[in-house]
């Protein structure tokens, strides 16, 4: 076989296994996709819940102190970084780094290898790493949750915001950033979320229902700051892993189709040449039965 034949082939070769790979890649991220796609919804629902659980019980008690509700001038931001562990996620990472890096007087707690990595390598200040699985229970979630809490009583950092990938759909993930603290409002904080997350407008004001507190309405109201924080970090966890698993669908089938073009133009281009050798290796044959004859 010609070399240039064998070169072809091989390169044919290659290029149909690494759309195999491309492929198992795609259906596993499939997969997952639709877990998330499905935890992202869902606490969505809770989230609904629990701003009109806040709505409900401000407007019934009135203000309230708390610690969490201070503001004072930013001098340091605090952001929460969430990217993937793994690339192959199309543009998601590249953005999100960006979005970070546009950030001035910034301490950042990252969630996900490529952030800390890419912080890392910027020299940008580094408060804590916390691991999460592709599950991203509340459990997993807390202790990062109960880190920012800590450094935010502790006046290490003025406000704490979250930049992540918000999931729109299947095709669509934009970086968003969104400050939780100083929760100066939760009202305000509570509507704009579920705003943001597609959620309608609750109707709180008509309620005129009694309402009891147990233990009491400032314990309850105690916990709710800190409450409505954790989960708010938990749900943007959530839709960055929907988002994270829906891109790299997306790149992965993208990358899948396009090694089945580059595959079927070399088998062209093999089919081609091997026709052009074979016509060549006739035409000398016949060259050399004709000056013997």
């Amino acid at each position: 076989m010609p070399k240039g034949l064998r070169e072809i082939r091989n390169r044919i070769k290659s290029v149909k296994s690494t759309g195999q790979i491309t492929r198992a890649m795609q259906l596993v991220a499939s997969s997952k996709m639709k877990k998330a796609q499905d935890a992202a919804k869902a606490g969505r629902d809770y989230a609904e819940l629990l701003g009109e659980i806040l709505d409900t019980a401000v407007h019934k008690v009135g203000e309230l102190s708390h610690p969490l509700l201070v503001r004072r001038e930013a001098k340091v931001r605090g952001i929460l970084l969430v990217t993937p562990d793994k690339g192959m996620c199309g543009a998601l990472n590249s953005n999100l780094i960006r979005a970070a890096s546009e950030i001035e007087g910034a301490a950042f707690v990252t969630l996900g290898r490529k952030g800390r990595q890419a912080l890392a390598r910027a020299g940008r200040t580094l408060l804590g790493d916390f691991p999460v699985t592709d599950r991203a229970t509340f459990a997993e979630v807390r202790p990062a949750a109960e880190f920012l809490l800590r450094a935010f009583t502790e006046g290490k950092v003025d406000t704490v915001e979250v930049l992540y990938a918000h999931f729109k759909n299947t095709l669509v993930q934009a970086p968003r950033l969104l400050r939780l603290l100083p929760a100066d409002s939760l009202v305000e904080q509570a509507r704009e979320l579920r705003a943001k997350l597609g959620l309608p407008e609750p109707r709180i004001e008509a309620d005129e229902r009694e309402m009891i507190f147990e233990p009491g309405a400032a314990e309850i109201l105690a916990e709710l700051p800190a409450l409505f924080f954790k989960q708010a970090v938990h749900q943007a966890i959530l839709e960055a892993k929907a988002s994270e698993h829906s891109a790299r669908m997306v790149a992965m089938k993208a990358a899948t189709d396009n090694s089945k073009k580059i595959a079927a133009a070399l088998s062209l281009e093999y089919n081609k040449a091997r026709q052009a050798a074979i016509t060549q290796e006739i035409l000398e044959l016949t060259a050399g039965a004709s000056a013997q004859s």
